[in-house]
């Protein structure tokens, strides 16, 4: 999903899912950019989606223009809007609050001014959404006096912390909470039971990016202030020193003055690199005996100590109880609300995970006492938030969010539903969500409202699943005089209204309408309090949606007050047929809709007609002799399709909502249907159809042979013959598309003269031809003034693929030309779509005069995914040229690799809490499955799911999300439908993938889920042969040539050569890249990248089977001078070690027998090396338990007899030879003396250690206690080791540390030890870590104190996320 929204008075940085995205807030009065979470899968120049999906592939903004556009000639205002001349056109200080929250345009300030007390009154809306600030302005009471918000629920779980963590206050009444600090506990505070539960999360997690980053910037404030302060002190310390030793010869002095420089450059090199990861708070949860109660201490988010103490938090609970909530500081000013499931063990903290929530919250419902002009559309109305947004993606909606929102609507009782989010879709009506809304729609009568998206002015573009899917009403965007003037400042307003370019046009791809009605789509309404303002601009379908839903809220309260039955096919009915038309076109439709709706005149509809039948007709058409596939409407696009009479079967069927009485309400039904067309002449129906609960069907003949090129919109609609004043009973979209032939060959087809002014839309369908592949576009402008921006989108359709869209947003700010290239469908229709901008060039009077030219190119081959299969054989590869001669360069590379990763466990369980039961009554089930994988070296990876990645509505699985962490527990990266690569370390990681259902057969059948683990490689370029032969023999090189048309050429493209693939890639593992064949005509360059070619294909590579290991030991014994019994002897004496090694320590009992079988052994084998080395071994892994000082006593003798049992004088001998060992004894002996200079080290490392915790334990000697000329062992220690190993390896630099410590060098040792964990590459042990800790709470740099310990909670938590 995208965003791209135009903000007012501010910057915001929005969350993004793949590349980072922000909302752009501008100033700028030529604005207007659609406001929407909408998912996308690939980076565009702009974005123009749908409803509201923050991340995912990105949540991006669009790039600042100057218009936006629908068509010109749309017909007015609507709703009385006033549709003279915009010279004419004046605002004053009403008109310019009431363009903030437009309510004019759709009638809804008339029907309430006519009824004040149906606005909203008595209906519970639930906004799907990105969650609520409970604190924003206007969202408190309704104007009864009643709660505004009944509940505020995180619906994705990315709030939730794990609170089964139960502990007891001791007699201080002091608890430790889950970061390890100890919090004092409220006496006052009622806990019969005395069980405290904890969590704690990192404060980031539930902050929006741009309010992270605001903090952020605050907090780095006063740490800098601290730093440059223990800066000047290092930097004074060092210069005293220097002042007082002006020449340091000494060794000593030497040493002290590098610890005091390495303070200094420490400091500094913080200041450079340090990372805010945020405070952690302290969550604490207890039962006060009647309502679960929850706590926060936010110290650590304060500057002043004394403030945010747990004792001081006033208590939450669930919100739906005592509709409270809190502040985390003043600092952020972010609001949240608490709520508690699963007795006790999760705690939800609810955040809003961005502006869009609130503000879509506002135009449904705001209540302003102070100023009714900028009330919502339903001041009356109640709401509560669903937060379907979820905060670890950047906001984009999950599945999880999808279905748990649903359940909490229906719980609450909704009235209405709305939704602002989407995206495309392969199939549409299709889907686990969207079955779903449609029983709840008709079992529950849920009215479901959600925006049509923001992805037009081409056809076809509407998003699932507010365009897409008939249970919902899909809302487009439309923009009047009086909102340009007012909300959008624009210098001259149009001089009617119109639906914004950027609004998604019908039909869908199975030929139903798409958008239903249209409403006002943009508004200024309340934002979050963390925003630091009131309320700030918005457009988009996002907002047209909750306009139409606060609209609906008016007639629901009136048909409650009325004692009017509610039905979602009644109210819909009521929209679609009192809906003001917009345009004077038929196939003004395809953008608006039925038109502009008109509450007023819906009103009067609904009750005029109370006593009808609530019925759903249910459209069902096939091609005559056809079952398959059965669509909504008859879409004629593609070229022999649309030139040829056709005959099309309709099935209509009544439903009528769950519970209908079988003989008051079946059987009795029976309407007579009078057919209509709009064009009797291309249109053919019946006369008459006599319709019954069991459906009927009828034929309609469709002939568009007499049609121009264009599109073309007609309707088949049914009347009741008895109540014609109903209007259409039901709709059926009848879309015809008739495209240009391109006849010339080259073929190259020309748009002259095209004039266009703001708002203008011109559409030209061109029927690709054959062969072509890609097309290269050129776009004239002239005859302006002022700076123009248009729109220039191709859009084409293929089956069971999303709309294969190419975009382009270009302003010109003088009359020049630009060109494109983009991929093309041969033999497919293809819509080219020019707009200019909706608010671009208003205010002048000259309009721009454009050309635009499309030339077609292609070059077809016999396959267009090449898969290697492993073995040394190419594949063929056959090209042609059918439109002109056209140079073929291929270029083929290889430059990621999927290893495929099974799981090694499988967790099914059931979800134990309310939020997870089905309408049905069924508990949804969770199924988690654990991969795990190790990289060599760091590396971007990404993880890629074949059956479920790209799709969140057009899929039967419910709900996907995956999580990357270390050993530590350290979460590294989370995604959902669309992974995102994310940056590891060198390491191993586990993986973990959470899927719900309430089918447990299902779930059962992914238990062996394949994952693959996607990462780049380095670019491998394949070989091009022009001889079968050539990827063995190195012969017959292919590099270019020149494509004649209707000549086929053929090559051989050869398979990587085995040094180019990775080392070490398992059997089953994939290499892909892409291949391309042509270039680009206007560029001389030389692709050498396929994706900087006009078109590219993929291009795989299985990996084949390793190569057997040879087996090493075959003749090992036969060529060993030692006798058998020898050869015997030594494998019992390592059998006896290792045996050893493998006894159990944990009891006193095994650890006497322990002690008996080693000096049994070292009777028996005196001085063995490998032998003492495994004692000490074994020691070291005991835990520190009891006496510790005998502990490490012991490791120092144990490790004293390693080292007397080495010939250090031999091993130092040998390993001072260079030469190369000659035979396989030799090459023995070698490995033996390595192995034995190995454990000298490690004993002399681990006795060094040992020392240095022993001499802390016992405490600093005092001084004079020992002669000057006794030696320190430690250092003797540590000198003996430096002659065997580098102590810089981080193997053996804790010592180091500890040595530096030890000579009071903190500075050095710091410098070391950062150094040390560095080298580990983020994989560092935690020990070194609190050895940091421990270092800069000695040196008393305690802002430095601070951060480390909030990283200690990034790097090793306590335990994993909640999914």
């Amino acid at each position: 999903m995208d965003l791209s929204l135009q903000i007012h008075g501010a910057l915001f940085g929005g969350p993004s899912c793949s590349s980072s995205s922000s909302y752009w807030a501008s100033s700028s009065t030529s604005l207007s950019l659609p406001f929407i979470f909408h998912r996308r899968l690939n980076s565009r120049s702009r974005s123009r989606s749908r409803g509201t999906r923050l991340r995912r592939s990105g949540f991006s903004a669009m790039p600042c223009s100057s218009s936006e556009t629908s068509r010109v000639g749309c017909g007015g205002g609507g709703g009385g809007a006033d549709n003279a001349c915009a010279a004419d056109f004046r605002l004053n200080e009403s008109t310019f609050l009431a363009s903030l929250m437009p309510k004019k345009e759709i009638g809804a300030d008339r029907f309430i001014e006519a009824h004040p007390e149906y606005d909203g009154r008595g209906v519970v809306i639930a906004i799907f959404d990105s969650g609520f600030d409970p604190s924003a302005a206007g969202l408190h009471v309704t104007s009864d006096g009643k709660p505004k918000v009944l509940d505020v629920i995180d619906c994705t779980g990315s709030g939730d912390i794990d609170t089964s963590t139960v502990v007891k206050a001791n007699e201080d009444g002091l608890i430790r909470g889950a970061s390890g600090v100890p919090l004092v506990v409220n006496s006052s505070w009622k806990n019969p039971t005395g069980e405290w539960r904890v969590g704690c999360k990192l404060v980031y997690e539930l902050f929006t990016d741009t309010l992270t980053s605001r903090v952020k910037k605050e907090r780095r404030k006063t740490w800098d202030e601290k730093n440059q302060e223990e800066i000047a002190k290092a930097v004074k310390n060092l210069y005293d020193f220097d002042q007082k030793h002006s020449k340091v010869d000494d060794a000593k002095l030497k040493k002290t003055r590098e610890d005091l420089q390495s303070r200094v450059d420490y400091l500094k090199k913080q200041a450079d690199n340090s990372e805010d990861k945020g405070p952690v708070i302290d969550a604490v949860v207890w039962h006060d005996g009647e309502v679960w109660r929850v706590a926060l201490d936010t110290q650590s988010l304060e500057e002043d100590p004394d403030c945010g103490k747990l004792a001081d938090f006033s208590p939450l609970t669930n919100y739906r109880i005592e509709r409270k909530y809190g502040v985390f500081s003043r600092l952020d000013a972010c609001s949240f609300v608490a709520n508690v499931y699963d007795e006790g063990n999760v705690l939800s903290i609810v955040t809003d995970s961005s502006p869009h929530g609130t503000h879509v919250a506002g135009i449904a419902s705001a209540h302003h006492p102070e100023e009714h002009l900028l009330n919502g559309m339903a001041p009356g109305a109640q709401i509560i938030s669903c937060k379907i947004g979820d905060s670890r993606l950047g906001s984009m909606e999950t599945g999880t969010g999808l279905t748990r929102a649903l359940i909490a609507a229906l719980e609450h009782n909704c009235d209405l539903v709305n939704m602002s989010y989407g995206e495309a879709a392969l199939l549409p009506d299709y889907g686990r969500f969207v079955d779903l809304v449609t029983e709840a729609v008709n079992k529950r009568r849920l009215i479901f409202v959600s925006s049509a998206g923001n992805n037009g002015p081409a056809l076809t573009t509407v998003g699932a699943p507010g365009g897409t899917t008939s249970s919902i009403i899909g809302i487009g965007a439309y923009v009047s005089p009086e909102m340009a003037a007012g909300a959008h400042s624009v210098v001259e307003p149009p001089c009617e209204g119109l639906e914004y370019t950027w609004s998604s046009r019908g039909p869908t791809s199975d030929g139903d309408l798409g958008v239903c009605i249209s409403a006002a789509g943009g508004a200024v309404a309340p934002v979050p309090t963390w925003t630091l303002q009131r309320r700030m601009l918005m457009n988009g379908t996002s907002m047209s949606s909750p306009s139409a839903c606060g609209a609906i809220a008016l007639l629901l309260s009136a048909m409650k007050a009325e004692g009017i039955p509610v039905s979602p096919y009644s109210v819909r009915r009521a929209l679609e047929n009192t809906s003001t038309p917009v345009g004077d076109l038929p196939e003004d439709k395809l953008s608006t809709g039925q038109g502009l709706m008109q509450v007023d005149k819906a009103y009067e509809y609904l009750k005029q007609f109370k006593d009808y039948p609530c019925v759903f007709y249910q459209i069902k058409v096939n091609l005559s002799g056809k079952t398959n596939p059965t669509s909504r409407g008859i879409y004629l696009r593609e070229p022999t399709a649309s030139r040829q009479s056709t005959e099309w079967t309709v099935q209509v069927e009544p439903k009528f909502h769950e519970g209908a009485s079988n003989l008051k309400e079946l059987v009795p039904f029976e309407e007579c249907l009078e057919l209509h067309s709009t064009n009797e002449g291309i249109v053919r129906v019946p006369d008459y159809l006599l319709l019954t609960h069991n459906g009927r069907s009828f034929n309609v003949v469709v002939d568009p042979t007499n049609l121009e090129d264009g599109v073309h919109y007609f309707e088949v609609y049914g009347i009741d013959c008895k109540a014609p004043q109903r209007g259409p009973l039901f709709r059926i979209p009848v879309t015809i598309i008739i495209p240009k032939t391109v006849a010339s060959r080259p073929p190259v087809i020309s748009f002259q003269q095209m004039s266009f002014i703001s708002g203008h839309i011109e559409r030209k369908f061109i029927e690709v031809p054959l062969g072509a592949t890609w097309a290269e576009a050129t776009i004239r402008t002239s005859g302006f003034d002022t700076t123009r921006r248009f729109y220039i989108d191709t859009l084409q359709i293929c089956p069971l693929r999303r709309p294969i869209k190419w975009e382009n947003a270009a302003t010109f700010a003088s009359p020049s030309a630009k060109s494109f290239a983009f991929p093309v469908v041969s033999g497919q229709t293809m819509e080219l779509a020019l707009a200019q901008f909706w608010s671009s060039g208003l205010g002048s009077r000259e309009p721009t005069i454009v050309e635009f030219e499309i030339a077609f190119h292609g070059i077809s081959v016999n396959k267009e995914e090449l898969i290697l299969d492993g073995s040394e054989a190419p594949i063929k590869v056959e090209a042609e040229a059918l439109l002109a001669s056209e140079k073929l360069v291929p270029v083929a590379v290889l430059n990621k690799i999927r290893i495929p990763y099974q799981p090694v466990d499988a967790q099914l369980k059931t979800l134990a809490t309310g939020r997870d039961r089905l309408l049905s009554g069924k508990q949804i089930l969770a199924l988690t499955l654990t991969y795990k994988f190790k990289l060599e070296e760091a590396a971007e990876v990404k993880p890629y799911i074949p059956l479920l990645n790209n799709r969140i509505y057009d899929t039967k699985f419910e709900s996907q999300f995956y999580m990357i962490s270390d050993a530590n527990k350290r979460v590294y990266a989370m995604g959902d439908v669309y992974p995102e690569s994310s940056k590891l370390p060198k390491g191993e990681y586990k993986l973990q993938l959470y899927l719900r259902h309430e089918n447990v057969q299902l779930l059962e059948k992914l238990k062996q889920l394949i994952v693959f683990i996607e990462r780049n490689m380095g670019e491998v370029r394949l070989s091009l042969h022009s001889e079968p032969d050539g990827p063995v023999t190195g012969n017959g090189a292919f590099k270019s040539s020149v494509l004649m048309p209707g000549v086929k050429e053929a090559f051989y493209l050869g398979p990587p050569t085995k040094d180019k693939i990775p080392k070490n890639t398992p059997q089953g593992s994939v290499l892909v890249g892409e291949i391309s064949y042509g270039k680009l005509s206007f560029d001389d360059k030389e692709g050498m990248n396929p994706k900087d070619n006009p078109v590219s294909y993929p291009i795989s590579y299985v990996v084949p089977p390793n190569k057997p290991e040879e087996d090493k030991k075959a003749g090992s014994a036969s060529s060993s001078c030692k006798s058998v019994s020898e050869r015997l002897e030594e494998e019992v004496r390592d059998i006896k070690i290792k045996f050893l090694g493998n006894l159990k320590q944990e009891t006193e009992e095994d650890r006497s027998e322990w002690r008996k079988l080693c000096a049994c052994l070292k009777s028996e084998y005196p001085n063995s090396t490998p032998l003492l080395a495994k004692i000490l071994e074994s020691l070291l892994s005991r835990p520190e338990s009891g006496d510790k000082i005998n502990h490490h006593e012991k490791i120092i003798d144990a490790a004293n007899e390693v080292i007397l049992s080495v010939d250090v004088d031999e091993l130092a001998r040998f390993l001072l030879q260079k030469s190369e060992p000659e035979d396989e004894e030799a090459e023995n002996l070698k490995k033996k003396m390595e192995t034995t200079r190995d454990q000298l080290a490690e004993a002399l490392y681990q006795k060094g250690l040992a020392m240095a915790r022993l001499e802390n334990l016992k405490g600093k000697k005092e001084d004079g206690e020992e002669e000057s000329s006794q030696k320190d062992k430690f250092e003797e220690n540590y000198r003996e080791l430096t002659k065997w190993v580098d102590v810089k390896l981080s193997k053996f630099c804790t010592l180091t540390v500890l040595r530096e410590k030890r000579l009071s060098r903190p500075g050095t040792a710091l410098k070391v030890l950062d150094e040390m964990i560095q080298n580990e590459n983020e994989t560092a042990s935690k020990k070194l870590y609190e050895m940091k800790l421990g270092l800069l709470e000695e040196i008393g740099w305690t802002h430095l104190v601070t951060y480390e310990k909030q990283w200690m909670q990034v790097r090793f938590p306590t335990s994993l996320p909640l999914f």
